[in-house]
């Protein structure tokens, strides 16, 4: 495949004008949500191929998720695309100053293998609502989706717009080598440098969705029960293959107790006495991930779960206690079922120990003390933030998504989406009337006097 060829015949299309069209936008929207409602069970089939994800987690978390999106887009786009007016101060009157969105042509959507389906065609929504063109790089991590993804998108799309390339380290290298006008990637920091170094020489913009160890505070005021629930469902849905799972939890010595037994109870009323017979329990992507997290437990106070059965790429979901902070599991985004719990004297203290770590991708408070929730909010500094829940915020699609220092940078969903793939020009527009003659030389006290005033 001759990729300077697919990103050529971009540019040119893009240049034509095609996609800057609201009707144009519209349509390729539309058929995204076609493409989902009449491949649902395809699609379904493929990421339970990939993931063992189950059906209903599937469509919530990934199909329904985009054709709800592509609903909430559509109904706000035209507003969106208008020019945005700003005031004109006096000294460039008569005039009209406004901010005209406008696409910037061509993006490379990198996706990851998590939710291999949704984080492609969320920020190709995004991308298509702005007016590019894009090419869609699939995770080899999830071939089933990967492929599926490459039968649907130029039976669906515009083919002179939007193409998909499947491959590995080779394919990935060489579009990296292509000048692209904006580049999204979703994974890891590690490969975020390599795509940052690329992007650097063509002083390409990026968006970097990464992760980190979001982490979770519980004090004694919180409704144990209801907080356990939302964890639990938080941590082990797609068998905590999630960038915005909680990572782990911090509380005092007294909490510990109580909220290991609960969430056992809820582990045993999602998933059973045996997680792995579980129709609603997923599996890790690959062994080499599988052995990965199995060695996170190598010589750590288990309290829950703790079995490991590398060639079926299961992991039970897990609790461990008094973790060393110096540990790898500690140390690392665990990516994984496994949930430690580090115990502190107090908020102060938990707080300390956050804002010392890399900035998460999410930060997790429960609470009923509206005091700390205020200075939470704050002071520890985050990509998102729930209080007294995990992940709903991405349920939200007015709120952007994205990390902040070693978690990403840019965000998308909702107008955030459709402003981080556009370029936001600023117009002044005037008539052909005289200008005061202050603007102009030769200077004169006067004339600085009068523009000190008018500023």
């Amino acid at each position: 495949m001759n990729y300077q060829a697919i990103l050529d015949g971009q540019k040119a299309y893009f240049n034509s004008n095609v996609t800057r069209d609201y009707q144009w936008r519209k349509q390729q929207l539309l058929q995204i949500k076609k493409l989902v409602v009449e491949n649902e069970q395809q699609i379904l089939a493929a990421i339970n191929a990939d993931l063992n994800k189950p059906a209903q987690e599937a469509w919530t978390t990934e199909l329904s998720y985009i054709t709800g999106d592509v609903d909430h887009v559509i109904g706000k786009l035209k507003k969106w695309m208008k020019p945005r007016k700003v005031r004109t101060p006096l000294v460039a009157q008569p005039g009209k100053s406004f901010v005209q969105p406008e696409p910037v042509g061509s993006v490379l959507i990198m996706g990851a293998w998590n939710y291999p389906f949704q984080l492609v065609f969320a920020p190709l929504v995004a991308v298509i609502a702005a007016g590019n063109c894009a090419v869609l790089k699939p995770s080899e991590l999830a071939p089933s989706v990967s492929n599926i993804i490459a039968q649907l998108v130029p039976q669906y799309l515009d083919k002179q717009a939007f193409t998909v390339v499947e491959g590995a380290i080779p394919e990935t290298t060489a579009l990296l080598e292509l000048p692209w006008d904006h580049i999204m990637y979703t994974g890891n920091g590690m490969v975020a440098r390599i795509v940052m170094s690329a992007a650097a020489k063509h002083l390409t913009p990026v968006t970097l969705e990464l992760g980190g160890k979001s982490p979770v505070y519980i004090d004694n005021s919180a409704n144990l029960a209801i907080s356990c629930q939302r964890i639990a469902w938080g941590k082990w849905m797609n068998a905590g293959q999630t960038c915005i799972a909680p990572d782990y939890i911090i509380t005092t010595k007294d909490m510990v107790e109580p909220i290991v037994a609960e969430l056992k109870q809820q582990i045993t009323a999602m998933f059973g006495q045996d997680p792995q017979q579980s129709d609603s329990y997923g599996r890790i992507v690959n062994e080499r991930h599988t052995s990965r997290i199995a060695a996170y437990l190598e010589q750590q106070n288990v309290v829950a779960g703790g079995n490991v059965d590398i060639e079926n790429k299961y992991i039970e979901p897990t609790i461990v206690v008094d973790a060393a902070l110096d540990s790898a599991i500690m140390k690392e985004e665990i990516f994984g079922p496994v949930m430690p719990i580090i115990t502190v004297d107090n908020y102060l203290q938990a707080k300390d120990h956050i804002i010392t770590e890399d900035k998460p991708l999410a930060a997790y408070l429960f609470t009923k003390n509206t005091v700390q929730q205020q200075d939470w909010i704050h002071t520890i500094s985050s990509g998102s933030q729930c209080i007294n829940d995990v992940i709903m915020f991405n349920a939200v699609p007015e709120l952007p998504f994205g990390g902040t220092g070693p978690s990403g940078m840019g965000q998308y969903s909702g107008k955030t989406g459709f402003d981080n793939f556009s370029h936001l020009k600023s117009v002044l527009k005037r008539p052909f009337l005289k200008d005061l003659p202050v603007r102009f030389a030769p200077y004169t006290d006067l004339k600085f006097s009068l523009l000190r005033k008018i500023r």
